[in-house]
């Protein structure tokens, strides 16, 4: 573990109240002090790695909506140590909480109304009456909510709109003199965001495909999702049309590559060192796509093919972060 790619945080013991924790480790101490006083902290997930602020200080949150040139009007992601945190911010309904018994801590984001008196900034929820909730799996990050005793709100931490890191890395090239200090817990275990499912509307809808399988998310609900991608005013993160891009342009469903163009292979369509996955593992596929993505940037590749990926499993997240990243740009 590494700490400290940013600027030096002055760590400050006070701030620590009430931490159950007692063998905590320096990298997660300097990690809780500077999120409780207001600084942005990386840290890494099962899923990609979050850039972190206090997710009940207005100003916390608004500095990181400008470390990464979010709209504001996009909401985040509040992360929290266990299920009981959550249910005292969010009216969870039944399937709700059925859901967190199952995935939590997990790749799963779950959306309710907020609760009376809920402490999160609203700027955090973009002025809406929902709320975004997840238990990160990750030995690291949970040792450090624990540590800071309150929401934390953790997009992916990297420029808006970039593609999604899934190392520390990544997250130094991206925003480093941004962060107070980067918590480095190695590459990211699944390499795509979490699913995120809302109930809000009093029935399960799927907004984001994510690490978790939709069959295996219809499974544990009893019925199938209904779905619900792109929106002008999103319920959470996700649903930007153009999202998770490269600088290089992205062709989609390639067979073969193009003169000049540089291939990303997956399964039968294979050409070149690229690979998501030789044996077409949409797991495996999913854990190399940001990494391979970074890299191709990394080597100035002016267009990168796709290999066609099969829209299934896993495989429909990965074929939802293709597609946004191969949108027309925002900027």
């Amino acid at each position: 573990m590494q700490a400290g790619f940013g600027k030096t945080v002055q760590f400050c013991p006070d701030l620590l109240y009430r931490a159950p924790v007692m063998d905590i480790s320096n990298e997660i101490l300097l990690g809780a002090s500077a999120l409780l006083g207001g600084e942005l902290v990386a840290f890494p997930t099962e899923t990609v790695y979050g850039l972190g602020a206090d997710a009940t200080s207005d100003k916390a949150v608004a500095r990181l909506y400008a470390a990464k040139g979010r709209p504001s009007f996009n909401p985040l992601i509040s992360h929290v140590a266990d299920a009981g945190a959550a249910f005292v911010l969010g009216r969870f309904p039944d399937q709700a909480k059925a859901l967190a018994a199952r995935f939590w801590p997990g790749p799963l984001t779950i959306v309710v109304p907020r609760a009376a008196n809920c402490p999160v900034s609203l700027l955090a929820t973009a002025g809406l009456s929902s709320l975004a909730l997840r238990v990160p799996d990750h030995a690291l990050t949970l040792e450090l909510l624990r540590a800071v005793q309150r929401p934390v709100v953790a997009p992916s931490a990297n420029p808006s709109g970039r593609i999604s890191p899934t190392t520390a890395e990544h997250v130094r090239a991206g925003l480093g003199d941004k962060l107070a200090v980067i918590i480095d817990g190695g590459p990211c275990e699944i390499g795509v965001e979490s699913s995120v499912v809302s109930f809000v509307d009093h029935r399960a809808k799927l907004l984001r495909h994510g690490g978790l399988a939709r069959d295996v998310l219809e499974q544990a609900l009893g019925h199938r999702l209904d779905v619900e991608l792109a929106s002008q005013q999103p319920h959470s993160p996700g649903q930007m049309e153009s999202h998770y891009a490269p600088h290089a342009q992205l062709r989609l469903n390639a067979e073969l590559p193009q003169a000049g163009e540089t291939f990303l292979g997956f399964g039968k369509h294979c050409h070149g060192p690229y690979t998501l996955s030789k044996s077409g593992d949409v797991v495996e596929a999913a854990a190399n796509l940001f990494r391979l993505l970074h890299e191709l940037d990394d080597r100035d590749a002016a267009t990168i093919a796709v290999a066609p990926i099969p829209n299934e499993g896993l495989g429909e997240a990965i074929n939802d972060r293709l597609r946004r990243a191969a949108a027309p740009r925002l900027v």
